[in-house]
């Protein structure tokens, strides 16, 4: 049972390509349903302050690579419910493995289905794609983990994210110029564009000062941003050839919001939690969460305040960091109030930071925060 835990992130896709394709309005039951799944199982379940030992690495593995198989019928199997030509060899490949009629999803989508569509992709392209995505381009020694996470980051145009997240954030977190610790009070919205521009500029930074060290070619396969573009570019040429322009559209927005949601959760991850200069990283720089459904969705990257103490654990060998700073509640739910209320979320953070700087912050921190809270219109 404890390797099973960690199939469910597989299962919830597998069980979305038969669900969506039921005809009107079973797109927006599962996407709600599956929020709810989450939301209410994170508040009704026992935190998972669990730390196991697993004999059997390779079924702890296995997930995370079939999700790279689901996660891209998923993708196609939604893209062409937008077209007018749906392909019958894949119509046919619905039916065979997943007892599903493509052809009559398509000509019944309803309306609100289109939306519920777009958030369910853009939610599963983050949770089952960049999440297991950033689990795997840690691993250095593997190529073909390495190879498996860029796939997965693939899907949302977020090569940048692979070399900037390794080289910048884990060493800058927690400091002004790193695009992914959002300031106290700072504009959620504002903050997605600004970390998004940044991450690609310091990513090619890191990137060309690599290329000139190993002296290799600017144009080549070395240059892994040109390499993550290139593999991006497969997946929505491919699209548009057996979908359509509407099929590919649909698609990059999806990317879109699905890159944007994971801005959301940087924002949530660091928020208002700062770093003197020189001072090493420690779990007080991160919020934590021990969510359950969170936490299993996610392969414990809600346990962020160790996987920033030390990078190169694996997801099950996280610590679920009992001392560390916590979350009010869990990733989709912070998500969600971040996104649909800005201001009540700034207004539950607020005692959180109170809190920190109280019982967390050095007094090289609290000197930190009290300029970020003089520019904070929350913090009283």
């Amino acid at each position: 049972m404890k390797y099973l835990k960690y199939y469910i992130s597989t299962a919830t896709l597998i069980l979305a390509i038969y669900i969506v394709n039921q005809g009107p309005y079973s797109p927006t039951v599962f996407f709600i349903g599956f929020s709810l799944f989450i939301i209410l199982g994170d508040i009704l379940l026992p935190k998972d302050q669990l730390k196991q030992i697993f004999k059997f690495k390779f079924f702890l593995n296995l997930p995370i690579y079939l999700n790279l198989i689901f996660l891209s019928v998923f993708v196609i199997n939604i893209s062409l419910l937008f077209s007018d030509n749906i392909p019958q060899w894949f119509s046919d490949f619905m039916k065979i493995f997943f007892q599903t009629d493509l052809l009559n999803s398509n000509q019944s989508i309803a309306l609100v289905d289109k939306f519920s569509l777009l958030m369910l992709l853009s939610l599963f392209i983050g949770i089952m794609g960049t999440v297991p995505g950033h689990e795997l381009i840690h691993r250095k020694k593997s190529p073909f983990d390495l190879f498996v996470g860029n796939w997965l980051l693939a899907f949302s145009w977020d090569c940048a994210f692979a070399v900037e997240h390794v080289q910048g954030h884990h060493k800058n977190v927690g400091f002004s110029n790193d695009p992914a610790t959002a300031k106290r009070g700072e504009n959620l919205y504002g903050f997605i564009l600004k970390a998004i521009i940044k991450e690609q500029k310091d990513a090619w930074s890191f990137e060309i000062k690599r290329m000139k060290k190993k002296n290799y070619m600017f144009f080549s396969f070395k240059n892994e941003m040109l390499l993550g573009y290139f593999r991006s570019l497969i997946i929505t040429a491919f699209i548009l050839k057996i979908g359509g322009f509407y099929s590919m559209l649909f698609y990059l927005a999806s990317s879109i919001i699905a890159k944007s949601f994971l801005e959301v959760i940087n924002y949530t991850e660091h928020y208002g939690l700062v770093r003197a200069i020189g001072k090493p990283v420690g779990i007080r720089h991160s919020w934590n969460s021990n969510s359950k459904l969170s936490s299993l969705y996610l392969y414990n990257v809600t346990r962020h305040s160790s996987h920033h103490k030390k990078s190169t654990l694996k997801f099950w060998e996280l610590e679920p960091g009992d001392n560390a700073p916590m979350m009010p509640m869990g990733y989709l739910s912070i998500l969600y109030m971040a996104i649909i209320s800005p201001k009540i979320y700034h207004e539950i953070m607020l005692s959180n930071l109170k809190y920190w700087d109280e019982n967390y912050a050095t007094k090289e921190e609290i000197e930190i925060a009290r300029e970020q809270n003089k520019r904070s219109k929350y913090y009283i």
